[in-house]
């Protein structure tokens, strides 16, 4: 009896009067909302530039300041106004905030994290969940990574705590690059060698300093050849494996080495037959 008198004294008496006012108050939101959104949607089809942007932004604002407004009209004409039962309103509100954002709070704790450890840093090559790019800033909640596709993807740091780092050059200049190559296994395996690594010196996009190492395995359908060397920008990346492929494939044709009769991710049974 006591906890019903509590709630009792919480809200208010809901007469006709009071529905009819949060019926006019959640109408007027819906109508709001919608020519609000319909009227910045149409004056940002007719900007150009930046401004037309900023005024897109303004369509998900514009929507929780009105939200917001209805929400302080309308909790007085449930709720009594009083200091107990605003302190018991913001209690629970702030136990609900507090529990859909613990994500977030996890993000920007993972944010100070990485501050210190330094997984990634701006200008480093970083793959992610299958996230790979270029790290452009790092924020208090997001690491921002743009692809070779020229997309930026802001990711949360709250991966640090499940999700493996990949950094190909972790704060260097040099950032080592693979172009590959399968063969047919009937060759001669020294010459193209030598013939792949012959190709990587002779790119112009070559890091001079550095290693060039040519890697062959063997495997049931050919031979897999790795050209492992370093451009000499981690951005010219793309254009030194293309470089290597495209003028490692005219060396090979040329010389009548044939690729490889199955492809590189084909089954093969116990029998060794291919499936």
């Amino acid at each position: 009896m006591d906890d019903q008198e509590q709630y009792a004294k919480l809200f208010n008496d809901i007469d006709s009067q009071a529905l009819i006012t949060l019926g006019v108050i959640l109408a007027s939101t819906v109508l709001l909302i919608i020519v609000s959104q319909r009227g910045l949607n149409w004056l940002a089809n007719r900007l150009h530039g930046q401004v037309r942007f900023r005024v897109f932004a303004l369509v998900p604002l514009t929507r929780l300041l009105i939200l917001i407004t209805a929400l302080a009209v309308a909790v007085p004409i449930v709720i009594e106004p009083s200091l107990r039962n605003m302190v018991t309103l913001l209690g629970a509100i702030g136990l609900a905030i507090g529990f859909a954002l613990k994500d977030y709070v996890s993000s920007l704790i993972a944010g100070v994290v990485s501050a210190v450890e330094l997984p990634y840093r701006p200008g480093d090559w970083v793959n992610i969940e299958g996230t790979y790019g270029e790290v452009k800033h790092v924020g208090m909640r997001t690491v921002e990574i743009v692809t070779p596709d020229d997309d930026l993807v802001a990711v949360p740091h709250l991966k640090l705590w499940d999700s493996a780092i990949y950094n190909a050059n972790n704060g260097d200049v040099s950032l080592q690059c693979v172009a590959s190559f399968y063969l047919h296994p009937e060759h001669e395996a020294g010459w193209v060698r030598k013939a792949l690594r012959d190709v990587a010196l002779t790119s112009a996009y070559l890091k001079f300093d550095k290693p060039i190492i040519v890697v062959a395995e063997e495997k049931p359908w050919g031979t897999h050849y790795r050209i492992r060397a370093y451009p000499v920008d981690p951005r010219q990346q793309f254009l030194f494996i293309t470089d290597l492929t495209v003028r490692g494939k005219q060396v090979l044709s040329a010389a009548g080495v044939t690729p490889a009769l199955l492809p590189p991710d084909a089954a093969l049974d116990s029998q060794g037959a291919a499936s």
